[in-house]
């Protein structure tokens, strides 16, 4: 059935980002569609382990926004907590030798100074807080600001508690825009959609959807597998992970890369991650990625050489090549909104993002310098 709708935002994309967006938009008086050519929760964030992290961002733009986020994650569990898994268990990062003790501890000097909560855990506290943690170990930070949520229901919670109109299996096709200029909708492949605000939160696929309103995103997909094991009683109080995370996660390399995350689930299976490589949006497995997640996870937590993994899922996250995320108005066209490039923590910064996308769509300023995170930074590449 094809069918016209009008509103006053139209979010593209049904994920965690575009809930949020949805969500805080529609608390400011608009009344908000969100279309999703799949369904809720079905591209990245489906696919996601749902944390909310500040333990691994430096001192930045990034580290504010997820601060931001954080103390607005905070607020929502007291309505959403139970329903979407919320669970404050706070972060581990784990050093296996005194060099790199010494490098997270100067990392975490650097955040201390921007708002973070960072505890130096010598090596013979460390079972005190994880006792099932491999020996040896020179120590860790903890991060009293680390949580989880479960992100596919999270997702699906903040949409309900927005009231936005929801329309999935939509394919945008087009973005229309008036004789100056000005996004005035999108076109789907049933029917047109007409706003005077476009948001982008179409994830791994923003770029495309920036190229149907004539701009360049440089997004690109990032895949990365989850190991699942099967239900186990709780043994993992935190998200635990190597400090050779935080610099894989800042690599610009499209190479395979691992470092162990492991954290359990208040449902009882134990999250095993984490991976990153530029393949595409290639879904096929990778035997020698999944083998270097279980050797890395048994490497922190021997006792999960014994545990069956049930399942792996891969997800595509959204890179850009600063690891900064787009959040913001797009002046090459005016109305379109951007809130994609997240990569790897769309989940804990979405809360933030649809904060900062709500101001300005009300023409508030907005609580953050959105400066670093401006669409339109990159070049333009010759066409």
């Amino acid at each position: 059935m094809i069918e016209s709708l009008t509103c006053d935002v139209v979010v593209v994309g049904a994920g965690m980002v575009g809930a949020a967006c949805a969500l805080y938009a529609a608390r400011e008086g608009f009344d908000v569609l969100v279309l999703d050519r799949g369904h809720v929760a079905g591209g990245t964030t489906g696919a996601g382990e749902g944390n909310l992290l500040v333990s691994d961002k430096e001192p930045g733009p990034e580290l504010e926004l997820a601060l931001l986020s954080a103390r607005l994650w905070t607020a929502l569990a007291a309505e959403l907590g139970r329903a979407v898994e919320y669970e404050p268990k706070g972060g581990v990062v784990v050093a296996e030798t005194p060099e790199a003790l010494a490098g997270l501890e100067a990392f975490a000097d650097g955040q201390r100074g921007a708002g973070v909560e960072a505890e130096t855990v010598p090596a013979d506290r460390l079972h005190d807080l994880e006792p099932h943690l491999a020996p040896g170990l020179a120590g860790a930070v903890r991060y009293p600001q680390d949580a989880q949520v479960m992100p596919a229901l999270a997702a699906a919670h903040l949409l309900r508690a927005s009231g936005a109109r929801l329309r999935t299996g939509r394919t945008v096709t087009g973005v229309l825009r008036d004789p100056g200029g000005a996004v005035r909708g999108v076109r789907t492949d049933r029917g047109d959609v007409h706003a005077p605000a476009v948001v982008n939160a179409a994830g791994p696929w923003g770029g495309e959807l920036a190229a149907l309103a004539g701009v360049r995103l440089p997004v690109l997909p990032r895949r990365g597998y989850v190991l699942v094991t099967e239900p186990l009683p709780t043994r993992i109080r935190h998200k635990v992970y190597a400090a050779d995370y935080v610099a894989d996660v800042a690599s610009d390399s499209a190479a395979l890369q691992t470092s162990p995350v492991v954290e359990g689930t208040a449902a009882g299976p134990v999250l095993v991650g984490a991976s990153r490589e530029r393949v595409g949006f290639d879904r096929s497995v990778s035997l020698p990625a999944l083998r270097a997640l279980a050797a890395g996870a048994t490497r922190l937590f021997p006792f999960l050489s014994g545990v069956r993994a049930l399942r792996t899922y891969a997800g595509f996250r959204p890179y850009l090549p600063d690891h900064l995320p787009a959040i913001g108005p797009d002046p090459r066209a005016p109305g379109l909104f951007h809130a994609c490039g997240h990569e790897g923590a769309g989940i804990g910064l979405s809360t933030g993002t649809g904060h900062l996308i709500a101001r300005l769509l009300t023409g508030e300023r907005p609580a953050l310098d959105l400066a670093p995170f401006r669409p339109d930074r990159f070049p333009e590449e010759d066409r």
